[in-house]
């Protein structure tokens, strides 16, 4: 028997983004578009935080240099200075580890499919990701949790 879904607030976070994205990106090379994107914007924002960190922080690699103080704040401490060079340091492995991807990724924009192989990819993607907003799942819903013998039902 399957074991049921995590009920956390990050896992149902976590399945509420992933059927949101296959409802809105149901065809291939939406996926496509859409993971390139997600991939991209990822890269120029790390890249970015690790320039700005840099800047005022300097190099991962070179020796720090003490922090000023800003105007009203208290001196950074050695531990929050290793935890920047840390983060600076993990920052630069994040964007090398998605170089890489990148590098797969475009054989991924390769492939081309006909349209009725992109149909597929639609109505799979209604079955795996319903809209949760559908009357008819409303419904469905709204019967599921009045059911009594349903294991996770509570009077």
């Amino acid at each position: 028997m399957p074991e049921e879904p995590c009920q956390c607030p990050d896992c149902q976070r976590f399945y509420r983004e992933h059927d949101r994205l296959i409802r809105e990106n149901p065809s291939l090379r939406q996926q496509q578009e859409l993971n390139w994107a997600a991939l991209q914007s990822f890269r120029t924002l790390a890249g970015r935080v690790l320039e700005e960190l840099q800047k005022t922080h300097g190099d991962a690699d070179a020796p720090v240099a003490p922090v000023p103080a800003e105007a009203g704040g208290a001196p950074s401490g050695e531990g929050e200075t290793d935890a920047i060079q840390q983060a600076m340091a993990d920052l630069e492995n994040i964007n090398a580890h998605l170089f890489s991807i990148e590098v797969l990724m475009e054989r991924i924009f390769d492939v081309r499919v006909p349209e009725q192989v992109e149909q597929t990819f639609r109505e799979v993607a209604g079955e795996l990701a319903p809209d949760p907003l559908n009357a008819d799942r409303l419904r469905l819903n709204r019967l599921l949790h009045q059911t009594p013998d349903l294991p996770d039902h509570r009077p």
